[in-house]
């Protein structure tokens, strides 16, 4: 039996993730000259990722199709998680986040945003005839608003924003009225403006406002901008080489294993290096679009649109914030970056889009056997 799932899974998928993960430990080991311990515990975290990867993939996907009591359940769970983060959770540089268990660190809004990719597949893919009803826009922006006031309680802006990106992306592909996207559009306004005004901290404001112009305080809220600038710029175009990276081993780039990984790899590997990099995401999404585009039923064509706009929209607030382009929220590198919960939750995924196509191809034969007897 488990022959069988090896031989269907989409091997071109799993050969785009691994090079992701070769260069995140390639990477992980030149950083690890400062903390060696962090390079040994994503291995940990990778194995892991690869199993729950597997496992999720030898699950038949179309349960959340047909039952919308389960996702519901998986929903109520990892919101009453956010809920209880308030209570047990642990401060780390003014946000709390996270979840410190026996020296395990879990963030409960990573998976919060996997069940929210799959609560509004189903919610779509059920009504996709009368979508253009202006409720549909109200029910589902409930869905995704109860996590994001969560998340932007903690505070964690960039995790926020991605929530609302899937929900805003969800109801663009399902197809709702132009009006309604205005309306869409209204309403994230408001959401953006009621944050500024009541939630966000001033140390976060003058985040959001130092990448502007990081130089009008180079020591304090711009510093982290201006170096990893000067790291990006200083890898030229073939990059200073691994280990050689002065930026992020000199210790002036903060948070190298994660927020700012672009950054120390696009010193040691260069244009060339960040190249190769946004080919194989590229090709990795187009490569799941691909399958979501076969499948056989709109959950999952929902579900694959869905996922990719979370990848997609990390990768550029990532690059974007490592780039002075947007300003620094704290997202990770998908699959790249040092970390368990984000990884654990992007491999439960890919498993996801390996069900939909393993499962999909079984549709379409049997389809073909029900017509060729017929």
């Amino acid at each position: 039996m488990v022959l069988y799932y090896i031989k269907k899974l989409d091997w071109l998928l799993c050969g785009l993730v691994g090079l992701l993960v070769v260069i995140s430990l390639i990477s992980l080991w030149s950083l690890s000259l400062r903390s060696e311990s962090l390079f040994y515990k994503q291995i940990i975290w990778i194995a892991t990722g690869f199993i729950v990867c597997f496992a999720a993939s030898t699950f038949d996907y179309r349960v959340f199709k047909d039952h919308g009591g389960v996702i519901l359940l998986l929903y109520a769970i990892l919101v009453l998680s956010l809920i209880v983060l308030f209570m047990l959770g642990v401060e780390t540089r003014g946000v709390v986040s996270w979840f410190h268990v026996k020296g395990i660190t879990l963030q409960p809004v990573e998976p919060v945003k996997l069940i929210l990719v799959i609560l509004l597949a189903k919610y779509f893919s059920k009504r996709h005839i009368e979508i253009q009803q202006m409720r549909h826009l109200f029910i589902s922006g409930f869905y995704a608003f109860v996590p994001f006031g969560l998340v932007m309680m903690q505070p964690d802006l960039g995790s926020a924003a991605i929530l609302m990106m899937i929900w805003i992306s969800s109801t663009l592909f399902s197809g709702i009225k132009f009006s309604h996207f205005a309306s869409l559009i209204l309403i994230f306004a408001l959401l953006a403006g009621v944050g500024w005004t009541t939630v966000l901290k001033p140390y976060q404001k003058e985040r959001i406002i130092s990448f502007l112009n990081p130089y009008a305080d180079p020591r304090g809220a711009g510093y982290n901008t201006i170096q990893s600038l000067i790291a990006v710029g200083s890898g030229g175009v073939w990059g200073k080489g691994i280990g050689q990276g002065s930026q992020s081993h000199l210790l002036f780039l903060p948070e190298a294993e994660t927020d700012f990984i672009f950054a120390a790899f696009a010193e040691e590997w260069g244009l060339v290096g960040n190249t190769f990099l946004l080919l194989i995401y590229a090709c990795l999404m187009f490569r799941m679009l691909k399958i979501g585009r076969e499948s056989e039923n709109n959950f999952a064509k929902l579900f694959v649109l869905g996922f990719v706009t979370l990848i997609f929209a990390q990768i550029v607030i990532h690059i974007g914030m490592n780039t002075a382009l947007f300003p620094i929220t704290g997202i990770t590198l998908p699959f790249v970056s040092y970390g368990g919960s984000s990884f654990v939750t992007l491999m439960a995924g890919l498993g996801i889009i390996q069900s939909i196509h393993i499962y999909s191809r079984k549709e379409v034969s049997q389809k073909g056997s029900a017509s060729a007897i017929s």
